[in-house]
């Protein structure tokens, strides 16, 4: 403990270690190139190890992706995913026939429950400029009575995604953007209905913090039992209840206390997750987060013997048409278009 405030301060590697009830986080940084006629990158791919190219080489990876970067059709169950894309785009598809396309400030939020298979694919849609992309992706856990809920999935359009600004004594602005939870008067869209987060009193908030350049912000203060945990992961330097935080790390804080947040430099980016933790069992292998061994190895089976769902489309990394713009289609045939 540094003081009452804070605690376990450490550096953030790809994924980020979380805290119940959520599972871990992945930040997605890379600098595509300018895309080809595949939607992937108009560069070589010689060298790189395609199925499994995790290591950042020229700045970018394709991950499981051998034309496309991305995540092919893989299934999951017993959990949720958060998908929060700051710039890019990402082509879903699913076993349920669902699509869409969503990036630069859409979130997209999805139950796998009982089970589904999914796509995640990154188009290079640009083919005459680079392709940035960065995103998070949350795993956040259902608890036992929700494991075999129903598969779901919605949107968060960034115009629908409230923004919550505070200023300091010196007139100094924070913008906190609310994927979920509340701050002040600002709420968040909700969340999936069989979401731990649906329930108010889990106080589950994911908030996506901008602090200006000499910026102070108060986090205001939670309930005791919610987990808490602050992630720096851009900016020059900050202070944490007075003490010093390094770029591109994390740390625990004390929920039921006011923290203050001093940004000393240039505009900072935070993101901060808390929650009511579940305390249940979590034993997780692969796609499958459940609550016992024997659950792990019952998913399997069902996954051998169902597929989830089947797969509905040509190939498994299933991107949409270069010029087909922001949409989601769900499985019930509702469609939206942004």
């Amino acid at each position: 403990m540094y003081n009452k405030l804070i605690s376990n301060i450490k550096p953030l590697g790809f994924t980020w270690e979380t805290r119940d009830p959520f599972l871990f986080c992945v930040h997605h940084l890379d600098h595509y190139p300018k895309g080809n006629d595949q939607l992937g990158p108009a560069a070589s791919l010689a060298g790189r190890n395609l199925g499994q190219d995790f290591t950042t080489r020229d700045g970018w990876r394709m991950y499981h992706g051998e034309t496309i970067p991305g995540f092919p059709m893989h299934p999951h169950r017993g959990f949720e995913t958060v998908t929060v894309v700051l710039n890019g785009y990402v082509d879903h598809s699913d076993s349920h026939g669902a699509a869409g396309r969503y990036g630069n400030g859409d979130v997209q939020w999805m139950t796998a429950g009982a089970g589904l298979q999914h796509a995640e694919m990154f188009p290079l849609l640009n083919t005459d400029k680079p392709n940035p992309l960065e995103l998070f992706q949350i795993w956040l856990n259902l608890p036992r009575a929700r494991k075999f809920a129903d598969p779901y999935y919605k949107m968060l359009w960034a115009e629908d995604i409230p923004v919550h600004q505070e200023k300091d004594g010196h007139g100094h602005s924070a913008w906190i953007r609310l994927i979920a939870g509340r701050t002040g008067s600002s709420v968040a869209p909700p969340p999936a209905p069989d979401s731990w987060a649906a329930e108010p009193e889990n106080e589950v908030g994911i908030w996506l913090v901008t602090l200006e350049a000499g910026a102070s912000w108060t986090i205001p203060p939670a309930s005791p039992e919610i987990n808490r945990t602050l992630y720096f992961y851009q900016g020059e330097s900050i202070k944490v209840a007075g003490i010093n935080i390094l770029p591109y790390h994390s740390v625990d804080l004390l929920a039921d206390y006011p923290v203050i947040v001093e940004n000393d430099a240039n505009p900072t980016h935070l993101l901060l997750l808390q929650g009511r933790p579940i305390n249940e069992p979590v034993v997780q292998h692969g796609p499958f987060v459940m609550n016992t061994a024997e659950e792990i190895r019952q998913a399997f089976a069902d996954y051998r013997h169902t597929q989830f769902g089947g797969w509905p489309w040509n190939r498994s990394d299933n991107v949409h048409p270069r010029e087909r713009g922001r949409f989601a289609r769900y499985a019930d045939g509702r469609e939206e278009i942004k």
